[in-house]
């Protein structure tokens, strides 16, 4: 099988977002031949450079996602009124779209109210995914943008110019616009579209013809939103099946990154239904979405997903550095608590401390160890402002008059004399805590469960579904609760180790990296049994030549004889003359056209 897999930000560079699964997954499958299509996040990313790459990735084609140099295209009148019919339709769109819940939330309007969920963050943030005639009209729109790069050449200056300003100040200003979009001033129009001519880019790429994606038997985007884009377009294009896996829903990230960066009200009404109608259109011609947990799942939902669908594949992680640790539970501090993780406000130190004053009361020889870095500026800030705190709430302690008072908390960084390594750490504690208030798949919560520790956490994100019956979970922002549940196990060993030896095996069945490389290997397997042959096998005639490629042709090793000629299926503008694609992966590729492509 050839897998075309496309990232953002991620695989193959040394440093990105979700890089760690899909190195472990494109290891994994050592079986299947893929083509690496990345998207880069900075200057300073591509300056690293990638990862050693396995043999069976054929083939690497990158692009910079963060600028686009001017491709000094200059279109036609008839090419200047298709770029405009397009752009102004997804202009009306995305400014005459019924105000929903989710731009309500960002712009202090209202809407209506559908069902509600039981989840507070999704109910107050997403409403109305559904298809309808707006869906239609987004994805004839966004389709004749593409349609229209690939016949001229590209989008880059269409999407930067005057034009395109104007369509959007026209539709802003036409009758029956929401209200936010009707008081976008001339600076909010011109960052709706720097933002819309940045998240479109991947229109103007040349990766979807039968030398790209369009030779992949799968399409694999590592995110959705506009990391999909280059999925959406070959599966229109070319109609390669497309799975998406999410373990970080984009429009969720959109909302929340919105809300914090003083963006102005109409910029970000305008930004969130293109991005939740993006987000419907990557689910409604996906052939399977992932997530990894049923958080991400109910977003999913809400903004437009099929649940037939839907499926779940819990993130791998390597549990072999936290083997030992989990084999030697005899190991720990029994009266330490741990907590690990990224020092930011989501995480609720302050609450922690808080609680760990009401454990004190009880267990007065109790300690509590913070293990992390701070996460920039912010991270930083909030860092002094909790050891401010501890300082005030446990004065250095000392047991006599002559010897060096000692505070019950520390603060700690990985790689420090006291915490070498993250197994270490956990390796101490009794009980390990969590403290969030808002939280999405939870990392340190399944490298604790490794090691056989007893949790206490607060109910945020996908917690409770990791967690399941092997731990203690209280509600957010509680601190006498969450007190009371780290006394209870301080004061019950046997309980303790009962929950960490079931937290272990729970999550050995379910969070390691050989379930992942499994999951999405069966569900590759059941994406190219459920889609069209797209390729025909020819005798030497050229005539059909059928059942010519059996099962076994897609298993490594000498099941077959030579392979017959392989002629292109529906593949318009092909040349009569160009290569036939093999049915078998093939042992040797061509070397790389292009600064932007390296094929291995």
């Amino acid at each position: 099988m050839r897998i075309g897999l496309v990232t953002q930000g991620g695989y193959p560079y040394v440093s990105g977002d979700a890089g760690l699964w899909c190195e472990r997954l494109v290891r994994g499958l050592a079986q299947h031949e893929f083509d690496v299509y990345a998207l880069s996040r900075s200057r300073q990313q591509e300056d690293e450079g990638w990862v050693a790459l396995p043999p069976h990735v054929v083939g690497v084609r990158t692009a910079p996602g963060w600028t686009a140099d001017y491709d000094g295209v200059v279109y036609g009148r008839r090419a200047r009124r298709r770029f405009a019919e397009c752009y102004g339709e997804l202009a009306a769109v995305l400014s005459t779209t019924a105000t929903t819940t989710a731009t309500a939330t960002a712009v202090g309007g209202s809407g209506a109210t559908p069902p509600a969920t039981g989840d507070d963050e999704l109910d107050t943030a997403v409403q109305g995914g559904g298809p309808d005639d707006e869906a239609d009209r987004f994805a004839s729109a966004l389709y004749g943008l593409a349609e229209l790069a690939r016949d001229e050449g590209g989008l880059v200056g269409a999407l930067r110019s005057e034009a395109a300003v104007r369509a959007l100040e026209k539709a802003c200003r036409a009758p029956g616009t929401q209200r936010a979009a009707r008081e976008a001033r001339v600076p909010d129009l011109l960052a709706v579209a720097a933002r819309l001519e940045r998240a479109l880019r991947p229109l103007s790429l040349d990766w979807y013809e039968d030398d790209g994606l369009g030779a992949a038997d799968v399409c694999h985007a590592a995110a959705g939103g506009t990391a999909a884009l280059p999925g959406l377009l070959a599966r229109h294009f070319r109609g390669v099946p497309l799975l998406v896996t999410e373990y970080g829903v984009q429009v969720r990230s959109h909302y929340l990154a919105a809300g914090a960066d003083g963006t102005a009200p109409a910029v970000r009404a305008l930004l969130a239904v293109f991005h939740r109608r993006l987000a419907a259109e990557v689910y409604r011609q996906a052939a399977v979405v992932t997530h990894g947990n049923a958080h991400a799942r109910r977003w999913q939902e809400r903004c437009g997903a099929d649940r037939t669908r839907l499926r779940t594949v819990h993130p791998g992680m390597d549990a072999a550095p936290f083997a030992e640790a989990g084999e030697s539970p005899e190991a720990a501090d029994p009266l330490t608590l741990v907590w690990s993780g990224r020092v930011e406000p989501a995480k609720d130190l302050v609450s922690l401390l808080h609680a760990f004053a009401e454990v004190r009361k009880e267990q007065p020889r109790a300690r509590l160890r913070i293990v992390g870095a701070a996460a920039g500026p912010e991270g930083a800030a909030y860092l002094g402002h909790c050891r401010a705190l501890a300082a005030q709430l446990f004065p250095d302690e000392a047991e006599g008059p002559h010897t060096v008072g000692d505070n019950p908390v520390s603060f700690e960084e990985i790689g420090g004399p006291e915490a070498p390594t993250q197994a270490a750490v956990y390796a101490s504690a009794a009980v390990v805590v969590l403290s969030s208030v808002v939280e999405g798949f939870p990392v340190g919560l399944v490298e604790s469960m490794f090691c056989g520790r007893a949790t206490v956490s607060t109910d945020a994100g996908a917690v409770v579904e990791v967690i399941g019956g092997t731990g203690l979970v209280v509600p957010p922002r509680n601190p006498r609760a969450l007190a009371e549940a780290c006394v209870t196990l301080l004061r019950d060993p046997e309980r303790r180790a009962r929950l960490g030896a079931a937290a272990r095996a729970r999550a050995l069945e379910l969070f390691t990296v050989e379930q992942n490389i499994a999951a999405f290997h069966g569900i590759y397997l059941e994406i190219v049994s459920h889609s069209p042959a797209r390729h025909v096998l020819l005798d030497d005639s050229g005539d059909p030549l059928p059942f010519a490629a059996p099962a076994e042709a897609r298993v490594p090793g000498h099941w077959t004889g030579p392979a017959a000629p392989v002629a292109a299926q529906d593949a318009p503008g092909r040349p009569a003359d160009a290569p036939p694609h093999p049915t078998v992966p093939a042992l040797a590729t061509a070397p790389a056209t292009s600064g932007r492509e390296a094929l291995r």
